[in-house]
């Protein structure tokens, strides 16, 4: 005997009616039966199912017996439409019926909801970073850890190593940034004409990186893009500027670089729409040429730990298991080299999708998020929506009065309290609705200016997951703005509030008042924030650097015609009045510096080295950049032997040991391929930042034969018109390198670069603590003015007995100034507490003064009176007669 589907039946007992169930089910059951004889058992279970689904209706649904009568019932209030429809009718009555104070509501939510979408977007985005990788939760980074530093970046046998020593590794590839490289020149000629430009953001890979790494690709196949020599592939974006929307594969770009030009075929083209923390514009086939030969040659553990390693472990692998090998994997391999040298360092691992958000180590491959800032702007937006959410509550509560005879009434005639919890809940929906609507336009008014400051290109509906996420937060915003209200005036007994007995309780009242204090102490907190982050910011952009920052443009040498007719371009440039003095180094402030040796001091051993940084520059490279000489001399051409000379700041002489005052004539040693090379102290620079603020000055030389020094041209300059210089500038540059295209940079610019993270945070911070403040003075507003009106004849009678205006502004401020002062004595421990903690990340940084707490506090509660004594002077200023006139 065939029987019913089991489930359908069971959804049909849960919500059918008791009186109409065994008819339903047994009419259901006979109508099954004739469906299998006609049309089969599978059908016939289809159309059980259907059949059952119909009766989903408010008539046959179960009922919930009242508590006053027995055996009498009623429909839930959320399923019956008669009762939906009438919620509806009344929840717009009071809408229209009371303007301000929906106006207020209504704002106040878009707005907080328009700032929470719009955080969330920045969220979404910078939580994509990697995840769209197959098997992205099996990738992984090797990293180095050394006593002096930590760097995201490994030794150029690890990658090939690992894969041969552990059945682990499926499959293993390396990623080269050339160092002092940022910019390549890419030249493509067709019909004679040619289109060339510098490009950013280009790296050498192995052909296996594609193994690793998911790059959906527009034309060719990534398996076999870049296995041949000298191939690269391109973005599409790239594609589009040198092809427009042709496909090419096949087509040749030459690219330029300092050691030469070498053609590479378009091998494919992938799309750049999927975010990484390797934010490539292009990929160039590692065996190619010079770079090909160089890398081939790398045989060394312990040096030249610039390649990127990354790793896909086997299904099933516990990384941390697999970290614990390494140690052990290390010492077997680069045992001898390690020693050679003098240094001890570890591999460890990172997870490939957390790279972007968690890790800062040293020379990343590019400017990476912060998981914490991420925290910050969560936690911004809900406080942003919770503020919103609680003028809602507050001026729900406070004109309770105005309904209670509603209420009243309502349970009079038989009204149960779920029935006007679902009328009030309907109420808070309906206007969280609304204010979506104006939230949304309120976005696309706002996403080109928060793109601009988040230096992003976020869309409104570009993940389909959003929308469901603007969904949960309208639903959010209306249950958490309207669930006090509803069971608090739910709660009045009809026999108080119709005899006119009803008087706030001191729990509402209370709660009212700790919601504004949370919402100034949210303000305040934010007042703060942006205060301390605006006062690091100017202290690092004012902060002595130890040279002359200003004044001095950089060019980029980084083309082969470039970097041989340097001498020429230095030459006439140097003719130009506006131009002080002029040099070319490896690097120059402001940027990562990627060349290190170890060095150690006279009778001391290799084992006793110190990890110092250093740049190859050209003799007047001191001057130009102004250092300041604290001992010895600069370089010069008239000195044969600065060719082994060394120009060393403080704390480079510190850990070697020697005395800033006496170390000139000193001299260091560095092993290279087992030789050791002499370096004689010639000077002595006082201690300059290389880097950003955030990291402590490091031991760091000059020298002017280690390395090519043809990198950067820097000139002092001292013009009267920047734009003449500039266009002079070019114009010697275009008559020596035609085929270059002129490119140049500020230094000020450049070294305040490494800021951009702090200035957006700022930024953003500032906007939205403005934001805070004006949700939070909002509910501020409509509370004054319902008190205003409710102590309208108390007002009255006062003015008739001699009141002044400004004792009853006093008399109708009092209260919510106190408020404010008590929000701040909560809101300056967090604000110093949080303020500290971001501090931490910067080696030299401001200490908070006690002003800065005054001064927070005073903008929060000159914004509160400006907003109470504006209805509180208008209140004062009303004419007795007009309300006492009913008495």
């Amino acid at each position: 005997m065939v029987t019913p589907p089991r489930w359908a039946d069971r959804l049909l007992e849960w919500f059918c009616a008791p009186h109409l169930l065994e008819e339903v089910q047994g009419d259901l059951h006979e109508r099954f039966g004739r469906d299998v004889r006609a049309v089969g058992i599978q059908r016939a279970n289809r159309r059980y199912w259907g059949n059952v689904l119909r009766f989903v209706r408010p008539f046959a649904l179960k009922r919930q017996p009242t508590v006053r009568r027995r055996g009498e019932y009623s429909s839930p209030f959320f399923i019956n439409p008669v009762m939906l429809s009438n919620h509806v009718k009344i929840a717009w009555r009071n809408l229209v019926k009371n303007k301000v104070y929906s106006a207020i509501n209504i704002f106040g939510l878009a707005v907080g909801l328009a700032t929470c979408l719009l955080i969330t977007l920045y969220v979404f985005d910078e939580l994509s970073y990697d995840k769209h990788h197959t098997d992205a939760n099996r990738l992984y980074r090797v990293a180095t850890d050394t006593k002096q530093e930590h760097w995201a970046a490994t030794a150029a046998p690890t990658a090939l190593g690992l894969k041969n020593d552990f059945p682990e590794v499926e499959q293993a590839t390396r990623l080269l940034k050339v160092p002092n490289m940022d910019k390549m020149l890419l030249r493509y000629t067709h019909n004679h004409q040619q289109k060339q430009f510098f490009e950013t953001n280009g790296y050498y890979v192995d052909s296996t990186f594609f193994e690793l790494f998911t790059y959906p690709f527009t034309y060719g196949n990534p398996r076999k893009a870049i296995n041949q020599p000298n191939t690269l592939v391109i973005s599409e974006t790239l594609s589009s500027k040198l092809f427009g929307k042709e496909n090419p594969v096949g087509k040749v770009i030459n690219i330029g670089l300092p050691f030469g030009d070498y053609n590479y075929t378009v091998g494919g083209v992938f799309s750049d729409k999927n975010k990484s923390h390797i934010d490539a514009h292009f990929f160039l086939s590692m065996q190619n040429g010079d770079i090909g030969n160089w890398v081939s040659q790398q045989k060394n553990w312990a040096t030249n730990n610039i390649f990127y390693t990354y790793i896909k472990l086997k299904d099933g692998v516990n990384a941390e298991a697999f970290e614990a090998k390494l140690p052990a994997f290390l010492n077997r391999h680069g045992a001898a080299d390690l020693k050679a040298l003098g240094v001890s360092k570890e591999l460890t691992l990172q997870a490939v999708p957390d790279i972007y958000l968690t890790s800062n180590l040293d020379n990343e491959i590019s400017a990476n998020g912060s998981l914490t800032y991420l925290y910050v702007f969560g936690s911004i937006a809900a406080f942003l929506l919770l503020i919103a959410c609680i003028n809602f509550m507050n001026l729900s509560t406070a004109r309770s009065e105005k309904r209670a005879k509603e209420v009243g009434i309502r349970k009079a005639m038989g009204a149960i309290r779920a029935s006007l919890i679902g009328q009030f809940l309907g109420e808070s929906l309906l206007m969280s609705i609304l204010a979506l609507c104006l939230a949304l336009g309120f976005i696309q008014l706002l996403l080109p200016v928060f793109n601009g400051l988040t230096q992003k290109n976020l869309a409104l509906f570009q993940n389909p997951i959003f929308v469901i996420w603007i969904a949960a937060i309208t639903l959010l915003t209306g249950l958490l703005s309207g669930l006090y209200p509803a069971f608090y005036l739910s709660s009045f007994r009809p026999i108080t509030v119709l005899k006119g007995k009803l008087v706030n309780s001191i729990s509402a009242t209370a709660l009212r008042k700790g919601l504004v204090v949370f919402q100034f102490t949210v303000s305040i907190v934010l007042i703060l924030g942006a205060i301390v982050i605006w006062q690091q910011l100017a202290f690092v952009q004012n902060q002595h650097l130890g040279f002359t920052k200003s004044q001095k443009i950089v060019i980029p040498l980084q083309s082969n015609q470039a970097t041989t007719n340097y001498a020429a371009f230095k030459d006439e440039i140097l003719k130009n009045p506006n131009v002080i003095s002029a040099a070319s180094g490896s690097t120059y402030p402001g940027i990562p510096s990627d060349n290190d040796l170890l060095f150690y001091a006279e009778g001391k051993s290799v084992h006793e080295a110190v990890d110092i940084n250093f740049a190859t520059v050209e003799n007047d490279y001191v001057e130009t950049l102004g250092f300041k000489l604290l001992y010895g001399r600069a370089f010069s051409k008239n000195f044969t032997a600065d060719s082994t000379s060394i120009i060393l700041n403080e704390v480079a002489l510190n850990q070697l040991g020697y005395d800033p005052k006496t170390a000139v004539g000193k001299t260091i040693y560095f092993e290279w391929q087992n030789v050791r090379h002499p370096m004689q102290i010639v000077g002595v620079v006082k201690n300059f930042n290389y880097e950003s603020l955030h990291q402590e000055i490091k031991p760091y030389g000059l020298t002017t034969t280690i390395g090519d020094k043809h990198h950067y041209f820097i000139a002092s300059v001292q013009p009267k018109e920047y734009t003449k210089l500039l266009a002079d500038m070019e114009q010697s540059w275009k008559k020596i390198n035609p085929d270059t295209p002129f490119s140049y940079s500020f230094l000020d610019q450049d070294f305040q670069r490494n800021y951009e993270k702090e200035q957006r945070t700022s930024s953003i911070v500032l906007y939205f603590t403005l934001i805070a403040i004006m949700i939070a003075c909002l509910g501020l507003f409509g509370l004054v003015a319902f008190s205003a009106e409710q102590r309208t004849k108390e007002i009255g009678i006062r003015k008739v007995l001699g009141a002044s205006v400004p004792s009853i502004v006093a008399l109708l401020s009092r209260e919510f100034v106190r408020l404010v002062l008590v929000a701040n004595l909560i809101a300056i421990p967090i604000a110093w507490y949080g303020m500290n903690q971001w501090l931490h990340d910067f080696a030299y940084k401001v200490s908070i003064e006690w002003w800065v707490f005054v001064l927070a506090g005073l903008l929060a509660l000159s914004t509160a009176l400006l907003t109470v004594s504006f209805q509180s002077i208008k209140a004062a200023l009303m004419n007795p007669v007009t309300s006492l006139r009913s008495e």
